[in-house]
């Protein structure tokens, strides 16, 4: 009895320490969790836009949806578009700006407006205004996209701030104010204005007079808010206070009166401009050509037109890590291959962290890492956390442009950093593996950060994108062919998309101040050199002309050229990879006057390899439609080998059907390739068909390998001829097989029999072996079909000495089988005294003869006018292929490609003429 006493009180005990154990382990690891779900800092540091209940640009991936009227389609179009465009048709000059001459005074009080009432009230009182100012100040360090902390409003009578981060889910009460066409709002320079009322509250600005373009009509030595307060009004600013953060609540005094200045004079200053537009217009020699304010209105509501866009890229901070890496190491020779690809590793992983981090917390870039320090973890790659700290805060105090109430190392770095190690340790394969875990330890199902109305959306489509990859891999659908293709078109980026951005975005400034336009650094430093401009400005690079330029962007009725471009597809945004597209073919444009071509890059945009392909197969479909409505075929179709001129001028008069008689270039080439490789190997049958195709082009005689090395360059350009030797090994020019004759056997050349398309009785011959240095030129775009200008045009050929025996002459046949002029320079080397001219920009399997005799059709019949309306029917085919959403802003259909050339300009006719005479 006792010692079953004793066992149950061991029982009891065992069974009291066993539950005291598991509920310690449990409490430990609960604590444990708790602890390391709280670890954000965001848990303990509260921010204004947490308040937000209604946000419309989120921090995902997802494009910005715009405002959709009821009878409008929000997705390519503005919702006010018809009333803008009935603006900038018939504008409202009628309006008065200020009562009186006399400078106003900052007033004694204002109406700070916080509530929702108060808000109505001032959306009753300015809709019965015909006139008020408006002001914005941003904030922009703790957040990812930014937003609209203050709106400053101001009538002839009352100054308005308004709360827009206690208001921010009720500003949509003042867009019907915004929206009136019969209300002019008043900014200055209104493009980042107009772009943030529609990101944060759908307000669009319709009748705006912008008084920066007031500016740039007068031509005034400064376009600045304060230069103007303080040439009419005597009021000096401290513009210091706009970088500010305009998220305190009270608004200290001083910040107040900034905030009132700029709004309170604004009417005022734009009385004083319109007076002086009108004062021009009367002095203006031009009678009524020149309607100055009328050009202001119109420059001031084509801003409204713009609409915002958020910035989306294939992969996370891609864009951010091609421009550190071209800045870090453009210039630096000394680092090995290893160190610089694991430099370029090291930077697209931070900046890809530091992207998904900052859009997670809705954090601006530069406060998550700055610029500096990611070069600085990169070149290092420190190991311990002690190390990590000091050298980003090294990085961080050496960058004058950042903040000195930053904390280095931000809140991100110090809260994530078991992550960050993990990073720099190399823990996480790549890109995608690095958003898998950023996203699913910050806001997973144990997530550490809070979920909030920014970044919500960024897990959910995560999860929906990577469900779907997960889907396909499971059900293993892919084809060969698909794998294939993928592949390919990864080797195709890879090769041929941009190594590094395409725009700069480089100022260049006249010499009184005003803007020319935007450019590379290579534009740069050409004017630099030269003496011709000083720097004024090192990070982004500006200059300042020091001679009059020739022309103005104004000048051309189009702002393209003044506006910063992006380095993304203009299709679709992808900014991972893009490449070069020419909107007009090179195979027309090459042909068109200097003046109408020279150094234009509205014409020459950014696409992606898939926009690319589209729009490239639409260009190919409308050179179709343009040669059966000119009657000019693509292709020079037909070769006809003949023996001799006399036999050859017969057939070509009698009008033979060569569709029969002979070979396409492309089925000759062919057709030796495949028996020169493969000869040997392929069967009886298909070696003879082969040969008789090749035969045909030698008049039917037996062949060697000489004459199937030659065969091969039939049609074929310079370029491609030097591209076939690097493939095959050859020395095409020193080779025994002769596959191009030198000097001494120029006689034994083949001959062009072309007939004109206007007298097809007349048969001409044309030498088509040139020496080496004849066929000089530079193929600047791979997708073009032909190549582009000759490095040394002009150069005659020497005359060749002939032998009759060995003489092959070709004649060339379109598609239908009639003979096709080339557009080259034609005549017979055996009965004239000079030599005739190769034209190398002429390729007979690329649409170089047809776009010659297009060009030459149009500026004969409609001269350079036809060419404008050609380039505006091309331009339009491009748009409806792409539908292009990102175009830079001022890009136009109806654009004039024409220009004339400054003193210093190397198109310059005169310059050229005197550097040609200067060689002779």
């Amino acid at each position: 009895m006792e010692s079953n006493r004793k066992l149950k009180m061991a029982i009891a005990f065992a069974s009291v320490a066993a539950l005291s154990v598991f509920f310690s382990l449990h409490y430990r690891r609960r604590r444990k969790q708790r602890s390391r779900r709280c670890a954000c800092y965001l848990r303990a540091d509260s921010k204004p836009q947490d308040s937000f209940r209604r946000v419309l640009a989120d921090n995902s991936y997802s494009p910005f949806k715009h405002l959709k009227l009821e009878d409008g389609d929000s997705s390519y179009s503005h919702p006010y578009e018809a009333e803008i465009t009935a603006l900038l048709d018939c504008p409202q000059l009628e309006f008065t700006f200020y009562p009186d001459e006399k400078i106003p005074t900052t007033r004694d009080t204002y109406t700070w407006v916080e509530t929702e009432q108060q808000l109505n009230e001032l959306a009753d009182i300015l809709i019965k205004e015909r006139v008020f100012a408006v002001d914005t100040e941003q904030h922009s360090l703790r957040s990812f996209l930014g937003f609209t902390a203050l709106m400053q409003i101001s009538t002839q009578d009352e100054d308005y701030l308004i709360d827009t981060i206690k208001l921010h889910d009720a500003m949509g009460i003042l867009r019907p104010v915004f929206s009136e066409t019969s209300i002019c709002k008043v900014f200055h320079g209104a493009d980042n204005d107009v772009l943030w009322l529609q990101r944060d509250f759908h307000i669009y600005v319709v009748n705006l007079f912008d008084t920066a373009k007031a500016c740039d009509i007068l031509s005034k030595p400064q376009r600045s808010l304060a230069y103007l307060l303080e040439t009419y009004c005597g009021i000096t600013t401290n513009k210091l206070l706009q970088r500010e953060d305009w998220r305190q609540r009270p608004l200290p005094q001083d910040m107040v009166q900034y905030a009132r200045t700029d709004a309170c004079y604004l009417l005022y200053v734009a009385r004083c401009l319109v007076g002086e537009l009108k004062q021009k217009e009367n002095e203006s020699c031009f009678d009524d050509e020149l309607h100055f304010v009328l050009e202001a209105c119109r420059r001031s509501n084509m801003i409204c037109f713009q609409r915002y866009m958020k910035d989306i890229e294939a992969a996370p901070g891609e864009s951010a890590a091609s421009s550190i890496i071209s800045r870090h190491l453009n210039g630096q020779g000394g680092e090995s291959d290893d160190f610089k690809a694991q430099f370029q590793d090291m930077v697209r992983r931070l900046c890809s962290w530091r992207e998904l981090m900052a859009r997670v917390h809705d954090e601006s870039l530069r406060f998550v890492l700055s610029d500096q320090a990611i070069v600085a973890l990169a070149s290092k790659v420190p190991t311990t956390t002690t190390d990590i700290f000091d050298t980003i805060r090294q990085a961080d105090f050496n960058t004058d442009s950042l903040s000195s109430s930053m904390p280095s190392p931000s809140p991100v770095v110090y809260s994530h950093m078991d992550g960050f190690c993990d990073l720099l340790q190399e823990r996480i394969d790549n890109c995608n593996e690095i958003s898998l875990v950023v996203l699913q330890k910050c806001l997973g199902q144990d997530g550490t950060c809070p979920l909030s109305v920014f970044n919500y959306s960024v897990l959910v489509n995560f999860t929906m994108r990577s469900t779907n990859k997960v889907v396909s891999r499971q059900n293993g659908t892919k084809s060969l062919k698909q794998v294939s293709r993928k592949a390919s078109r990864e080797l195709f980026v890879k090769k041929f998309s941009c190594k590094s951005p395409v725009y700069h975005n480089c100022r260049i400034y006249a010499n009184d101040g005003r803007l020319l336009c935007y450019c590379d650094r290579r534009k740069l430093e050409w004017y630099l050199h030269r003496g011709l401009a000083k720097l004024v400005e090192d990070d982004p690079p500006a200059v300042m002309l020091l001679f009059e330029p020739k022309g103005r962007p104004e000048d051309e009725d189009n702002e393209f050229y003044i506006q910063r471009k992006k380095n993304i597809c203009v299709g679709c945004g992808e900014g991972n990879h893009y490449l070069r597209y020419r909107i007009i073919p090179s195979c027309y444009r090459m042909h068109f006057p200097e003046h109408l071509k020279s150094h234009r890059s509205h014409d020459i945009v950014l696409l992606c390899v898939d926009c690319h392909e589209v729009a490239h197969a639409a260009a190919e479909k409308y050179k179709g439609k343009i040669a059966e409505e000119f009657g000019i075929p693509l292709f020079v179709r037909n070769i006809v080998d003949l023996r001799d001129d006399h036999v050859a001028s017969e057939p070509c008069a009698m009008g033979i059907n060569f569709e029969q008689a002979g070979i396409s270039p492309l089925e000759l080439r062919t057709a030796a390739m495949a028996l020169i490789r493969h000869g040997q190997r392929m069967p009886q049958k298909r070696r003879e068909e082969l040969m008789q195709i090749v035969m045909r082009f030698y008049g039917g005689r037996d062949i060697s390998n000489a004459d199937l090395e030659r065969a091969l360059l039939v049609g074929m350009s310079s370029h491609e001829r030097r591209r076939l030797e690097k493939k095959r090994g050859l020395s095409l020019k020193h080779s025994n097989g002769g596959i191009i004759p030198d000097k001494r056997q120029i006689g034994s050349t083949k001959k062009m029999m072309i007939s004109s398309t206007v007298n097809r009785s007349k048969v001409e011959t044309v030498d088509v072996s040139f020496s080496e240095e004849e066929q000089q030129y530079v193929n600047e775009e791979i997708t073009d079909q032909v190549e582009t200008e000759p490095i040394n045009p002009g150069m005659e050929p020497e005359a060749p000495a002939h032998d009759n025996n060995n003489e092959n002459t070709i004649c060339y046949t379109s598609q239908n089988g009639n003979l096709q002029n080339e557009g080259l320079d034609l005549g017979d080397s055996r009965n004239d005294e000079t030599q005739p001219t190769h034209n190398p920009k002429l390729s007979l399997l690329g649409h170089g003869p047809h776009g010659k005799q297009v060009v030459d059709h149009i500026l004969k019949e409609y001269g350079e006018d036809g060419i404008g309306v050609f380039c505006q029917r091309w331009r339009q085919v491009f748009v409806e292929a792409i539908n292009p959403r990102f175009l830079p802003a001022g890009w136009d259909i109806k654009h004039s490609g024409r220009r004339d050339f400054g003193e210093f300009s190397v198109y310059n006719p005169i310059k050229k003429a005197l550097a040609e005479a200067a060689k002779s």
